[in-house]
């Protein structure tokens, strides 16, 4: 697929609960936040979301809930999530 499919469907889904699978075969589970020209932003969902209160995402990358950015270009998959995982 190409990075303009990624990145329509990535607008489409802003808001929503994804699982997005990169490149490299990492997993990424989390709300899609905010989309640029050329990354995906997702807040953590899960348990380990929040490191002390602080609202720092816990890839390490985000700051107060906003999580962290990916390559749209890295991405080789994106699956909506039901209501099962909030």
């Amino acid at each position: 697929m190409s990075v303009g499919y990624y990145h329509s469907l990535c607008n489409r889904y802003r808001g929503r609960a994804v699982e997005i699978r990169l490149r490299d075969g990492r997993v990424h589970r989390g709300v899609i936040h905010r989309v640029t020209g050329d990354r995906v932003f997702l807040r953590p969902m899960g348990p380990r979301r929040n490191l002390g209160g602080f609202g720092y995402g816990y890839y390490g990358g985000g700051f107060a809930g906003f999580g962290v950015g990916f390559a749209i270009g890295a991405i080789v998959g994106i699956t909506l999530l039901g209501g099962l995982w909030w």
